[in-house]
């Protein structure tokens, strides 16, 4: 997709299938199809075809098009970065030859895609169609909410979409907040950082850069929020610990006003929020002054692009004094503050306070050593 990025015009990886159709309209897409002209390949398809980069073929068009995009990466003087690819896998081929592929690209190529970004990127404004309302602004995003009481709310679609893909959920009215600038505003006061919650994860630099790089993949960043996040009350995602550390607040917003809770008062139990049902969430709000030490860990089977077994994030305050919170231990994210008021028995509190649960991801007991651990890891890093 062509979309803005840091005030310029960018080729932005996404995962076609965690988009529904509606979600394209006034975009600018182009798929692997496009990159050849004139019966000649394109630089990137070239180089996949010169190292043996493709077998069965299946996966090569996601391949393709993530290097495609970071060779036309704005400001890149670096080589590609292979780490541009993630989130695309390769069951037969491996990724040596991939990566090969990706040290022979060279530099942008003074061609049509490169013309293309210098000029604007289209800002995807108001759509409607039978079952989809994108309106452009929140008063009209609260007009459309009263309309249909019945719809459901879709920023990125990261995680709505696949439950229409994987378990054949069909929605009677789907509400996108993707083109409603006032949800795409980061703000920084003397008194606090707002993230506007439907700012997409790679748009976002004021967070710890190994939080952004444990947050699934590229193509996965590109689309997904922190408010789609939140909004989920998935007790495994990966947001919530880390803003839990950060001392955050989420402001909501309806047609009624605007209210602002406590990250902590924000979740209720498992997949249920504080949410009204007329509202949304407008930002995120990190009390200033941020945090001096902050650390997020993500335990996974994979280290890379995998739901968490467990997630914490732990924080050092201006004020000396230490914040702890959990994901994967308990139905909703935690906020260990009994840990936090004696760390010297922190392990002990631990053991008594979270509630994991076993499943194919890892035992109760496997997840609460690991979250003792993890708060041990974070002692030995922050003393080192």
């Amino acid at each position: 997709m062509v979309q803005p990025r840091d005030g310029l015009t960018a080729y932005v990886p996404v995962n076609s299938c965690l988009m529904f159709l509606p979600m394209a309209a006034g975009q600018e897409i182009y798929t692997v199809e496009a990159l050849a002209a004139g019966g000649r390949l394109h630089e990137v398809q070239r180089a996949m075809v010169e190292c043996g980069g493709s077998q069965c073929g299946y996966c090569t068009p996601g391949f393709v098009m993530s290097l495609f995009a970071e060779q036309y990466r704005p400001g890149r003087a670096e080589p590609c970065d292979t780490h541009a690819m993630s989130g695309n896998l390769c069951r037969c081929t491996g990724y040596r030859p991939i990566a090969a592929a990706a040290a022979q690209v060279g530099g942008a190529a003074a061609d049509g895609w490169a013309e293309r970004l210098s000029r604007p990127a289209p800002e995807p404004g108001a759509a409607e169609c039978d079952g989809f309302s994108r309106p452009a602004t929140l008063a009209e995003c609260f007009a459309r909410m009263r309309e249909h009481p019945e719809a459901r709310l879709i920023a990125g679609g990261t995680d709505l979409v696949v439950e229409a893909n994987l378990r054949l959920r069909r929605f009677p009215h789907l509400i996108s907040v993707e083109a409603i600038g006032e949800l795409r505003r980061l703000r920084e006061s003397e008194s606090a950082v707002e993230i506007g919650a439907g700012i997409p994860l790679s748009e976002i630099d004021v967070l710890p850069p190994e939080f952004i790089e444990l947050f699934a993949s590229p193509l996965i960043r590109n689309r997904a929020t922190l408010g789609g996040n939140l909004a989920t009350a998935s007790p495994i995602g990966d947001a919530a610990p880390l803003l839990l550390a950060m001392d955050a607040r989420v402001r909501l917003v309806s047609a009624r006003g605007r209210r602002e809770l406590a990250l902590t008062e924000f979740f209720l139990g498992y997949r249920k929020t504080a949410l009204e049902a007329d509202e949304l969430i407008g930002a995120v709000i990190l009390p200033k002054p941020l945090p001096r030490v902050v650390r997020f860990y993500k335990a996974a089977k994979r280290r890379m692009d995998d739901i968490s077994t467990v997630a914490a994030a732990f924080a050092i305050g201006a004020d000396g004094r230490l914040r702890m919170a959990y994901g994967g231990v308990a139905p909703v994210p935690v906020r260990a503050f009994e840990a936090e008021a004696d760390v010297s028995r922190a392990r002990e509190v631990l053991a008594r306070i979270l509630k994991p649960i076993s499943d194919h991801r890892g035992s109760a007991a496997y997840r609460l050593a690991l979250a003792q651990n993890l708060l041990e890891k974070f002692r030995w890093e922050a003393a080192a």
